[in-house]
């Protein structure tokens, strides 16, 4: 599971004209740490990005808007022309140019990059999770960023074996991603939650790759601690009450 971070990056309207009411700044931010949200935001932002957070609370990097599967972002501006019928199915005119629409037209919604002439040859073209304002007037862009591991609320069982994977990548060196659980006893993987199992650890591992904490296997199949694992399990260890800190390293 992982920490969100909405961030507002712009404004598509005249806030000379249709100021935002709430006041809300490029570089306001509003945090979900796994258990609470930390910032503020107008009702009408909420409604719409708390689902979005919620959903990249669970997938994290992965998450891409699902639109940008779509071709069309890569695809000419067109006009209607009839006489196009017979060979696309539909009657449309490619026009080979990028067109640059003026200031807070409509055409501005669109992600940076679409119907381009040329394309770009970049993929992603509206993958990144974004959320407008429904204010139409003002339309204040925000960005969704998954950036860390959440260990809060419940999260934080998950992400202690989280950190425990790394101490023991840490002491073991490389090994097979498979081979991970076994550096776990029977008595270590079973008897504190959660329980350890191959899908489990994979699933963890998965996260703390998404987040450069573990190397993705190479040709050789070992998979390893990085450096920022290793920063990651220091400045968690550091922030250990006494009596967890000697429970985590007493199976670690």
């Amino acid at each position: 599971m992982f920490q969100v971070r909405a961030t507002v990056v712009g404004f598509l309207g005249d806030l000379s004209v249709y100021p935002c009411h709430f006041g809300s700044q490029v570089g306001d931010q509003v945090v979900f740490d796994g258990a609470e949200l930390h910032g503020r935001f107008c009702p009408a932002v909420w409604a719409v990005v708390v689902p979005k957070m919620m959903t990249m609370h669970a997938a994290g990097p992965r998450y891409v808007e699902p639109a940008s599967y779509y071709p069309f972002w890569y695809a000419a501006n067109s006009v209607v022309d009839p006489g196009c019928a017979p060979r696309d199915g539909q009657g449309l005119r490619n026009v080979l140019e990028s067109i640059e629409p003026p200031p807070f037209d409509m055409a501005r919604l669109q992600p940076p990059g679409a119907f381009r002439w040329p394309p770009s040859d970049k993929p992603g073209i509206a993958a990144a999770p974004t959320i407008i304002c429904p204010d139409s007037r003002s339309s204040m862009v925000l960005a969704l960023e998954a950036f860390d591991l959440s260990e809060k609320g419940f999260d934080t069982p998950y992400f202690r074996r989280q950190m425990a994977i790394l101490a023991k990548l840490a002491r073991s060196g490389p090994v097979q991603a498979e081979a991970i659980i076994g550096l776990f006893t029977r008595q270590e993987a079973e008897e504190i939650y959660p329980p350890l199992s191959p899908v489990m650890v994979a699933m963890l591992v998965e996260e703390l790759q998404l987040l450069d904490y573990v190397g993705k296997p190479g040709a050789d199949g070992l998979s390893a601690i990085t450096p920022a694992g290793e920063a990651k399990l220091g400045s968690f260890k550091a922030g250990l009450p006494p009596d967890h800190l000697r429970a985590f390293e007493d199976y670690t």
